[in-house]
């Protein structure tokens, strides 16, 4: 089983390295969280959330996945936020509603077609940064940023994003 494995491993195709979409996505990621870092002392708001690093790495580095499509990345944000606010507003912070917390948000994204890796950390914020429902504003402040981010970078770019929008 092993010795297979490792033939399996050896022989899989490698990625193309291509140094221009390095770069592409270095510098996408960098100004959009940039921009997500000043928000706050240009505005007062805090929109800089940790899942959305992760998030830039969908939008910029693999645009054209449904994953990083602007209905996945907002409402993928949005629901899963919404359930960590119910979760924790509702049972506080346990391991068990924590748990329960992520389990629901991540069905719900599936249910709703809406599935984004990157917000299913949302729960885990909300709880452990013990959040107020005003926290919804600022994960769909910036969302909505990102994709504006991720639509005028990569026009700029000449590559077509979103694919589709709804």
């Amino acid at each position: 089983m092993r010795n297979k494995l490792l033939q399996i491993w050896a022989n899989r195709q490698q990625d193309t390295i291509n140094t221009k979409q390095v770069l592409t996505t270095l510098v996408g990621a960098t100004l959009a969280v940039l921009i997500l870092s000043l928000t706050y002392p240009l505005t007062g708001l805090n929109i800089l959330l940790a899942p959305f690093g992760a998030t830039c790495v969908l939008l910029f580095a693999l645009p054209d996945s449904p994953l990083a499509q602007p209905r996945n990345i907002i409402f993928g944000h949005l629901i899963t936020a919404f359930v960590g606010l119910l979760f924790f507003h509702s049972f506080g912070f346990t391991p068990l509603s924590v748990a329960l917390a992520v389990g629901v948000a991540i069905a719900a994204m599936r249910l709703t077609s809406t599935t984004h890796p990157p917000a299913g950390a949302n729960p885990i914020v909300v709880m452990l940064g013990s959040a107020s429902w005003n926290f919804l504003e600022f994960v769909i402040l910036g969302s909505a940023v990102l994709v504006v981010c991720g639509v005028l970078f990569h026009k700029i770019n000449g590559k077509i994003y979103p694919k589709y929008w709804l």
